[in-house]
């Protein structure tokens, strides 16, 4: 709307008769639309952008139109349409994170002891059937900090992970053993991985038989046969890892927590999961199970 143009240039310092001149509206009219009281839609309207501008730094800064109005209507059972939430949320300035980032990684590719059991089918009917597992790694002022995730393809939950210094076999051990602890995966529970010489080691081909666990390994280089953890990492550089400098490993090791037990897991909605956190997903489920 024309006046609201003029209100937003008048805030600005520009003369109100000047620019009714230059848009050759009434200034008089201007002045009767500014003085008028608040629509009952406008007072809605300043009630939706605040509470957008909440959820906008709930979500660290990275939900865009979908996942606010996910969280507005599943979070909160606000009934609004998706493109006042997109008009609202682009007049507070807000906007979400997007676009492809690449991990940045140095994994020597091995001969795989298991085979491809899973051949870029990236689904499962429940928890425990299907887990990925990955490294990535992110520079900070004092040297390098890796990351290994184990993620469950049901409910993109992050189910074990660890965090250090190094990219010793122990690193990928080490996640294992949380999401093993944490889950208890009855055996036959695939985990995938790719060829690196932390997954080809001896010491996680032990810890896998000895879980009862079956290996599985895509092709040499290949990101498409270990997808869901690729886009699992793009999502932590987006949302966290791209999102300052850091200025020390310890730093950066306790923000990879908190962003994975904190936000990841409990809250971040995904559009593959019906704008649902990998936990409410599980629970619903869960709760669906008991019930039949």
């Amino acid at each position: 709307m024309m006046f609201r143009l003029v209100q937003e240039l008048a805030d600005d310092g520009i003369d109100v008769a000047v620019t009714c001149r230059i848009l050759k509206v009434s200034r008089s009219g201007f002045y009767e639309w500014r003085d008028r009281p608040p629509s009952v839609r406008d007072l809605e309207d300043a009630y939706l952008a605040n509470t957008m501008v909440d959820i906008h730094a709930m979500s660290r800064g990275t939900y865009g139109t979908p996942r606010v109005h996910a969280e507005l209507r599943m979070a909160l059972d606000v009934r609004v349409g998706r493109k006042r939430v997109a008009r609202l949320l682009r007049l507070t300035g807000r906007s979400g994170i997007g676009g492809n980032t690449h991990k940045k990684r140095r994994k020597q590719p091995m001969p795989a002891p298991h085979e491809d059991l899973v051949q870029r089918q990236f689904v499962a009917d429940e928890p425990n059937r299907l887990w990925c597992t990955d490294i990535t790694e992110h520079p900070t002022t004092t040297g390098k900090v890796y990351c290994c995730a184990v993620l469950d393809v049901f409910s993109r939950a992050i189910v074990g992970w660890s965090i250090a210094d190094h990219m010793r076999s122990d690193l990928v051990v080490d996640a294992l053993q949380m999401a093993t602890w944490r889950r208890h995966p009855e055996p036959g529970t695939i985990v995938h991985a790719d060829r690196g010489s932390q997954y080809t080691s001896w010491v996680f081909g032990h810890r896998l038989r000895t879980a009862g666990l079956l290996g599985s390994m895509g092709r040499v280089a290949s990101s498409v046969d270990n997808t869901m953890m690729e886009s699992f990492w793009a999502t932590m550089q987006r949302e966290l890892l791209d999102t300052r400098r850091w200025t020390s490993q310890e730093q950066l090791a306790s923000a990879i927590f908190e962003w994975i037990e904190a936000w990841y897991n409990p809250r971040r909605r995904h559009t593959s999961l019906g704008m649902l956190s990998p936990v409410e997903f599980e629970t619903l489920h869960t709760a669906a199970e008991t019930a039949a």
